[in-house]
């Protein structure tokens, strides 16, 4: 566990206690709550007394059925035989779960970067290695350098779109080609999904479940965080090969017994007003989306801005040399706004931000941005760059 990273955003909110009045441009949640229909649906949780008892491992029959029909209708996944559906305390989980179950220990899994801190992080916990391949200028894949990572040790490749940290939306030529990569080696493509309905300007998320006769190699993550405002709720599920189920199973009764069934009941209420909910929010994120990228721009030559056309992210390459996390204490210290440095995504060839909007308000966003503009351009003002 010496080895193991510790996770940035506890530190980061630590400062932000210790400076009243910082606007966080840092941890990746939604401000809005979870649907009406998610708090009526806890009170048929309550109508049965059985509720209280230990529930399935695999997660409750009705909330399955719901997701179900919302892998066939959003994703276009077809559910035989050969798949099963897996209710989790949100897709962190799953994705621990995931790596316990495909894994022995030294075994390696190919992370694109930057990559998601807490993917990292489990890979390290389960005694495997993060074999680390760099995308391109614009965060999108190198699929020549993820081919040639591929040792006799590797167990999968993992993508994650649209992307966090850097709001990249990968085509979907790119994930078809790594799903191709993957069933030709025989190894999973584990594709995060975690903000499928968070995308820009037309826009369109891909899932690699839905390529035909890519069930036996392909696990899809996906969340109720992000899109329902169910953070604390901690409900998420995946789409697995059947033959990963009993490995499955034995991991999720040994570490969680079965997901918070009250959760799953608000789960189920949030799956049946669907996706017109998020869509309803994603209209005020979208123009904090724009109040942020217009800001940003007028840094010019301070900081390099990627095209970034999905989740809430965007991850900036700053020109100095001074340290990230150096540079977010000042930023948090004198200028009262908070993001998160670059390399705990496992980005360290020089100085980058993420940037995060999904919480903010269009007032909050143009707030937070002007001080993280004016805290760059007078910081960087002062110090050498690269």
């Amino acid at each position: 566990m010496q080895a193991v990273q510790s996770p940035i955003i506890p530190i980061v909110a630590g400062l932000i206690r210790q400076n009243p009045g910082t606007i966080s441009l840092g941890q990746g949640v939604v401000s809005y709550p979870p649907p009406d229909t998610a708090f009526e649906q806890i009170s048929q949780f309550f109508a049965q007394p059985e509720n209280h008892k230990y529930q399935a491992v695999t997660g409750i029959p009705l909330l399955k059925e719901a997701i179900a029909h919302k892998l066939v209708s959003f994703n276009h996944i077809t559910l035989d035989s050969d798949r099963a559906i897996v209710v989790t305390a949100g897709s962190n989980m799953a994705f621990n779960n995931v790596v316990l179950g495909i894994t022995n220990p030294g075994d390696e899994i190919i992370l694109p970067t930057p990559y998601y801190f807490n993917h990292e992080m489990a890979i390290a916990m389960a005694s495997c290695k993060a074999v680390l391949v760099p995308t391109d200028a614009n965060y999108q894949l190198d699929l020549d350098a993820i081919s040639g990572a591929i040792t006799p040790k590797t167990r999968a490749i993992v993508t994650i779109s649209p992307n966090n940290p850097t709001g990249a939306v990968y085509p979907q030529s790119s994930l078809e080609q790594v799903n191709q990569i993957c069933r030709d080696n025989q190894i999973y493509h584990i594709s995060d999904e975690a903000y499928e309905y968070f995308t820009y300007d037309g826009v369109k998320h891909f899932s690699p479940g839905s390529i035909p006769d890519s069930s036996r190699h392909t696990i899809s993550l996906y969340s109720l965080s992000k899109a329902y405002g169910f953070a604390s709720w901690r409900i998420g599920y995946m789409v697995i090969p059947q033959h990963l189920v009993d490995p499955i199973n034995k991991i999720q009764d040994t570490i969680l017994i079965c997901p918070p069934v009250i959760s799953q009941y608000a789960a189920l209420g949030a799956l049946q007003t669907g996706i017109s909910y998020c869509q309803e929010k994603l209209t005020e994120i979208a123009i904090a989306r724009q109040i942020v990228l217009a800001q940003l721009k007028s840094l010019g030559d301070i900081c390099t801005i990627p095209q970034a056309d999905g989740a809430f992210y965007f991850l900036l390459k700053v020109n100095t040399s001074i340290p990230d996390l150096e540079l977010v204490e000042k930023l948090i210290k004198d200028y009262r706004v908070a993001v998160l440095p670059g390399n705990t995504f496992g980005v360290r060839n020089g100085c980058y931000l993420r940037v995060a909007y999904g919480a903010l308000s269009p007032t909050t966003a143009r707030e937070g941005i002007e001080r993280l503009v004016k805290g760059l351009t007078i910081l960087l003002s002062v110090a050498p760059n690269c």
